[in-house]
């Protein structure tokens, strides 16, 4: 099932530890093209979308130690739309199947890593990473997760017009959504300067509807947990920050 929890921000490796002092350190801001591209019969169709993503790092340390220090990510941007042969587009959210914070971490996931580096310094690697760079289509388990997606979530719309209409797609199959001799190509990423995507509100004109409802027109206080349904899952924010409440 997919669940939207609406936080733009997370922390990771908390390790609080009382009576400490705050501290507060910068690691490098950055933005990235996340591109899909999909083989169609009418040849390769692709769309692109640049995200930016902040970073920084802070939380109680103690003397000499990294006990209580956190990463906390905050990003901007909007989802990949791919059109289609047939009037269908494709959407990649700036989210995963099992992390509403992808955006935010899949660079960091991708960037070297350095043995024996110190924990507070290999947030600058991301910097390290050189032109396009393919998303895997799995992350491997790790001490904590198992195998699991690395890519986002790919949704389209039976009617455009109406957004309780989301429908997932499978990324292994789009044939099944779009039709045959229809298949993903590839994802990938690159670092930029260029300025953050907007206005995928031209597409969805009922974005600004949408704002505190899911999709099934239910009020994103309350998320029905209980239900596969997409629409229940699924807002405006989960398609531009810039929607998000």
């Amino acid at each position: 099932m997919v669940r939207v929890l609406q936080t733009t921000w997370l922390a990771l490796a908390a390790l609080l530890v009382s009576g400490c002092a705050l501290v507060e350190d910068k690691a490098p801001d950055y933005r990235y093209r996340l591109t899909v591209e999909v083989e169609t019969p009418e040849g390769v169709k692709t769309g692109s979308s640049v995200i930016q993503v902040e970073q920084s790092l802070g939380g109680a340390a103690s003397a000499g130690g990294l006990a209580g220090r956190q990463i906390y990510y905050k990003f901007r941007g909007e989802a990949v739309a791919v059109d289609l042969p047939g009037g269908k587009t494709l959407f990649a959210l700036p989210r995963s199947s099992n992390d509403v914070d992808w955006a935010a971490r899949v660079m960091q996931m991708l960037a070297p890593k350095i043995q024996g580096e110190p924990w507070a310094e290999s947030f600058d690697n991301v910097l390290l990473i050189k032109g396009v760079v393919e998303v895997p289509r799995m992350w491997p388990a790790n001490a904590t997760l198992p195998e699991r997606s690395a890519f986002p979530l790919l949704v389209t719309f039976g009617d455009i017009a109406e957004p309780a209409s989301v429908e997932l797609v499978d990324p292994d199959d789009l044939a099944a959504t779009f039709g045959e001799g229809v298949k993903l190509r590839r994802i990938t990423v690159e670092l930029t300067d260029d300025p953050v995507t907007t206005g995928i509100e031209r597409r969805l004109v009922w974005m600004s509807a949408y704002r505190a409802k899911w999709f099934n027109r239910t009020s994103t206080i309350y998320e029905d947990l209980t239900t596969e349904d997409l629409s229940a899952h699924l807002s405006a924010g989960s398609f531009s920050t810039d929607y998000a409440k």
